[in-house]
């Protein structure tokens, strides 16, 4: 999952948007009369005219998916929109993180230097009319729940109707929030098909590229075919890019967009419309098309629905497990105030959390709805095999994530919190679901040797023998540390073994990574990852961040509550040597939120917390989860005493006034980015080899490079941006000896045996470095200490590389060598 460089952005001059409307308006491409204020400037800021007036400058296209270009009508392409200074260049490993710092997040993936980028900026304020409406929309949704503030004194109960629309409302809200931040940044709706496809970089652009084969194939199944015997990505070699990526997603979003492109041709509804943009800087105008029709906006338009709808499931998580409807808003309204540490989906919309977290919330939904209810219901294990499945399927690190489940869930049956049958059933489902993966991926054995496959076989024989090792002490308390200690030792012995005899122990895993960054363990592969800033440990200022708007010291409180509930339950079995008995539950679980709904959930949050603080990435987990436990602020059960003395109603209002004042400020700063997609060195690049090499020309280079020479060009390459698989990251060793201090021609040999015609050399590569230990040449002599003497090989051939290299084409970030 390499990285690759921050986007480079368009410079422009901010005072040529007006000049620019003016001369439209002299054209007779707009009616200036017909503008408001704030039309007016919002024109100008972006450089097109006003939606109403806008639309009537396009040319529509007859045909839906062979476009004619539009005649004659050109849409000015505004000038730059905000800051986008050096440190904006392609995300990527080794660039800032601007996730950890509430703003954008980075591509995930090893580390990579970053190219050159451009410096100057002029900054012009854009005001878009579906800004204004979402920001109106937060400022209502902040009223809503100072409207129901009055009738929280029945707050146990709640509508299920009401729920369901409030929850729709929000999931509207978080679609339009992250339909603005990926517009603004990108000015998505005004790039061109290659634009697009360029802002796909790193992993991205390789997971697009296949939804583009099986869309643009003769058919679905060909396309489909085509994708699972796949030529181009580790030429020669022919791998199923369904099974070695988690391409399900783009499976069925290709199925969709087939379908609905079909049935609107059929029926002739329009689909996209289609205009020329001019670009100027001595560009060519190019043509931009914006609809349902068009691949990458229906691509787009999918995963941000998708977002929405899991904005929904929070609201209904949160107010099912506080039992009251505010405590859903109040599940809401923290994971929008610290939207930059919860999600990264608007900047990185194909990466594969962006498909399966919102099965983990459903996921998270329907085992709290399980461990909850007094009954064993088919339909609730049949939801939670479904929601497994659809959280494993599109991301190889969900197996993962459910193993902390398990290990939250079996110190509670350990101590007596969950039934034995109820929790061999959860045991039994889960491994239903793993089966179901493993035949739906073509036999991944990654499934079966994971450690979520091994605890469940683990905890299903300690169960079975649990009588047997009662008998092996005499205390209640050694009973535990036992069986926690088989599980453990079990768990991490059978998954080396079935690793092992599976043969994917050269599989990097997240375990591996935790693993690496405990022992302090380094070598290339290990370095390619955690010199990446999002597989950093937790940055300091993150846990500031969190007080600033009060979610850590809110969760802290109910952490500290859920604690003096659960500990003198805890002495009480210690000291009676007697498990809860089946009545003691059953009493328990009529309470609102039982006692075993508070420990999962402090248990989970305390497991994804290790998480983060080890991958910084993985704050994906914590912060939604603390959004999610800030809603028992609602809980009579933990806040009873304290709401008999103070007015609930008011405790809420002066809790969510205090949050709101960072929390808004956080929204703002989101909203203020402001930016304009532009990659001219690498437009440059793929207009060449376009051009100018054999369709069947072999490429190599940087991982995120290689994503888009195989998205935009269909040439094939011998490495790629996903680097969990041993195979792929032994060929991408020899691909990056370039930066290494190795000689020309043991290089040059070494790409011939990979079979490369064509090597694509970023010169920033050879020097840049974000952190000591980090750049190319300091990985390598960790790696090949014998030629830590030897100068730079990419420095020799930028000079010159013949005879083993010849250049073939040059710009200011790449430079293309053909293997002699």
């Amino acid at each position: 999952m390499p990285g690759g460089h921050r986007d480079n952005p368009r410079r422009g001059n901010s005072g040529r948007g007006e000049e620019r409307l003016r001369l439209a308006a002299a054209k007779g491409r707009l009616r200036p009369a017909k503008l408001s204020v704030g039309s007016q400037a919002s024109a100008v800021g972006s450089g097109r005219p006003p939606r109403r007036d806008y639309e009537k400058m396009v040319v529509q296209t007859r045909n839906k998916h062979k476009e004619l270009p539009s005649k004659g009508v050109q849409s000015p392409r505004g000038p730059l929109r905000g800051r986008r200074g050096p440190e904006h260049r392609e995300r990527g490993a080794l660039t800032e993180d601007r996730c950890a710092k509430g703003s954008r997040p980075s591509t995930p993936g090893p580390t990579h230097p970053p190219g050159s980028g451009g410096g100057g900026h002029h900054k012009v304020v854009r005001v878009s009319p579906l800004r204004r409406l979402l920001m109106a929309s937060v400022r209502r949704l902040l009223c809503l729940v100072l409207e129901k503030l009055p009738m929280l004194q029945h707050y146990q109960s709640y509508s299920w109707n009401l729920t369901l629309a409030l929850g729709a409302f929000v999931g509207i809200l978080h679609w339009a929030h992250l339909t603005t931040l990926f517009e603004n940044d990108r000015h998505f709706s005004h790039l061109s098909t290659l634009e697009r496809e360029m802002t796909f970089r790193t992993e991205m652009g390789l997971y697009y590229s296949y939804f583009k084969t099986m869309i643009e194939a003769p058919s679905f199944l060909r396309g489909l075919w085509m994708t699972m015997n796949d030529r181009l990505t580790e030429f020669p070699l022919v791998i199923n890019a369904v099974k070695r990526f988690h391409l399900y997603p783009e499976v069925i979003l290709a199925f969709w967009y087939r379908l609905y492109t079909g049935t609107m041709d059929l029926i002739g509804i329009q689909t996209k419309v289609c205009w020329n943009v001019s670009r100027g800087q001595g560009l060519n105008p190019v043509e931009s098309c914006e609809g349902l029709g068009d691949p990458a906006c229906f691509y787009i338009t999918v995963i941000f629905v998708l977002n929405g709808l899991m904005m929904t499931l929070f609201f209904i998580y949160g107010t099912y497990l506080s039992g009251s409807q505010v405590g859903g808003l109040i599940t809401v309204l923290c994971y929008f105030f610290n939207h930059g540490e919860s999600t990264r989906v608007m900047w990185t919309p194909p990466l594969r959390e962006s498909f399966s977290y919102p099965f983990h919330v459903l996921q998270m939904l329907i085992i709290t709805h399980v461990l909850r209810s007094r009954q064993n219901c088919k339909k609730d294990f049949i939801a939670l095999i479904v929601s497994n499945v659809a959280f494993m399927l599109p991301w190889q690190f969900a197996q993962f994530i459910l193993f902390t489940q398990m290990a939250s869930l079996f110190p509670m049956y350990v101590v007596g919190y969950i039934e034995p049958y109820k929790f061999l059933k959860i045991i039994a489902v889960n491994m239903v679901s793993i089966a179901i993966c493993f035949i739906l991926m073509f036999g991944n054995r990654t499934y079966l040797s994971s450690y979520f496959a091994s605890s469940l076989i683990i905890t299903w024989g300690i169960m079975k023998k649990r009588n047997k090792i009662q008998k092996l002490q005499s205390s209640e308390f050694t009973f535990w540390i036992i069986q926690c200690f088989l599980w453990w030792s079990g768990t991490i012995i059978l998954k080396v073994t079935l690793s092992q005899l599976f043969a994917v122990s050269d599989h990097i895993q997240l375990s591996d990574l935790i693993t690496a960054r405990i022992l302090r363990y380094t070598d290339f592969d290990t370095l390619m990852y955690t010199c990446a800033p999002e597989f950093d440990f937790m940055e300091k200022e993150t846990p500031l961040r969190y007080t600033k708007t009060l979610l850590l010291p809110v969760v802290a409180m109910i952490s500290y509550l859920i604690f003096r509930k659960v500990i003198p339950d805890i002495l009480y079995v210690l000291s009676t040597g007697e498990t809860f008995s089946r009545k003691q539950l059953q009493q328990d679980e009529s309470k609102n939120p039982p006692t075993i709904l508070l420990v999962f959930h402090e248990l989970q949050l305390f497991a994804f917390a290790i998480l983060a603080v080890f991958i910084m990435r993985l704050k994906l987990f914590l912060t939604p989860h603390m959004s999610v436990m800030a809603s028992l602020i609602c809980s009579k059960r933990l806040f009873g005493r304290f709401f008999d003395r103070i007015r609930f109603g008011n405790f809420v209002l002066a809790l969510l006034m205090v949050m709101s004042i960072q929390g808004w400020l956080n929204l703002q700063s989101q909203w203020s980015i402001i930016g304009e997609f532009s990659n001219a060195p690498q437009e440059e690049l793929l207009q060449w080899i376009r051009q100018n090499t054999r369709p069947d020309a072999v490429f190599a280079g940087a991982m995120p490079t290689m994503a888009s020479v195989k998205l935009s060009t269909l040439r094939p390459i011998v490495n790629h941006p996903h680097y969990e698989d041993g195979g792929l990251r032994a060929r991408t060793k020899i691909v990056y000896s370039v930066y290494s201090r190795k000689t020309a021609k043991e290089v040059r040999d070494k790409l011939l045996q990979l079979h490369v015609n064509y090597y694509i050399l970023e010169e920033a590569w050879c020097v840049v470095r974000t952190k000591p230990g980090c750049s190319m040449l300091e990985i390598w002599d960790v790696e090949d200490p014998m030629n830590a003497a030897k100068p730079s090989l990419c420095s020799i051939l930028v000079k010159d590389g013949r005879p083993y290299f010849t250049s073939m084409f040059q710009n200011s970030m790449y430079r293309v060598f053909k293997v002699n």
